[in-house]
């Protein structure tokens, strides 16, 4: 096998200072493949610089996914295809495409209890921040009550503002409990104000009529669900219970822990 080639410590500093410092640690390799294929100046730069555009992005990616509240290991590429879960997958494969959030429509993920509706809506803002889109993924309660509290310190302007502008806003477990006519306010504005300028999905145990019921203001809750449901795709997902499959499991490669053998005293062994 080739030897590497050592990189000096000038080559470090200029590379340090040009901030391309985690090129150093595949320098070597790259050099010595681009020796061995007999790569161009040119070919080894675009190699180099390649990798360090790589892993930017995905650095980035990692950023915007973490900023956005997104759970980590609810991907698509993790979704199990084997459960009992049944959607219009045709309606799942466009919403993946972000069409919609290209031509700022919404979409509504409604199902029982455990069916896996915040899992897809994860998955779906995964897809969004490796497209470089920003999203913001929040429960509805936390959302209204991080509202309720910037009432208090007067920072509600700049929570509005977050809210509206984000690329993708998502709103898990939407319409579980009544809201207050604060609350239902602050929903009116973020529907209206966000409505053919930016996409919004929202996950909910209740079909969209029961949403009615959910404001403390009626006609305000006509406006704002009509808004909403007449700019969404519908994923209605049913079956059995997803989170079962999110269980916690022991490694396969893990032997059960051995239950430690007390010794019983030998009584009356003679000396």
């Amino acid at each position: 096998m080739k030897a590497l080639v050592e990189v000096s410590p000038e080559l470090k500093t200029v590379l340090k200072k040009l901030k391309l410092g985690q090129v150093i640690e595949a320098l070597p390799e790259r050099l010595a493949l681009a020796e061995t294929q007999e790569l161009s100046i040119e070919e080894t730069l675009l190699l180099l610089l390649s990798d360090e555009v790589s892993r930017r992005e995905s650095s980035a990616c990692a950023h915007r996914a973490k900023r956005a509240g997104l759970d980590p290991a609810m991907t698509m590429e993790r979704w199990d295809p084997s459960s009992k879960v049944r959607y219009d997958k045709r309606v799942l494969t466009e919403l993946m495409s972000l069409r919609f959030v290209e031509s700022k429509k919404n979409a509504v993920v409604l199902g029982p209890v455990g069916v896996g509706k915040t899992f897809l809506a994860n998955a779906l803002g995964h897809v969004a921040t490796r497209h470089g889109y920003n999203v913001i993924l929040t429960r509805a309660d936390d959302m209204l009550r991080r509202l309720k509290q910037s009432r208090m310190d007067n920072s509600r302007d700049a929570v509005i503002a977050e809210l509206v502008s984000t690329d993708l806003l998502i709103v898990d477990d939407f319409a579980l409990e009544r809201m207050t006519r604060d609350e239902s306010r602050d929903i009116y504005q973020l529907i209206v104000e966000r409505t053919g300028r930016a996409p919004t999905v929202v996950t909910s145990n209740r079909d969209t009529a029961e949403w009615i019921a959910a404001f403390d203001d009626t006609l305000l809750a006509q406006s704002a669900v009509d808004r909403f449901i007449h700019s969404a795709y519908d994923l209605i997902v049913e079956g059995e219970s997803y989170r079962a499959r999110l269980k916690p499991k022991l490694r396969d490669e893990d032997p059960p822990p051995k239950t430690p053998v007390t010794k019983k005293p030998v009584i009356g062994r003679p000396r």
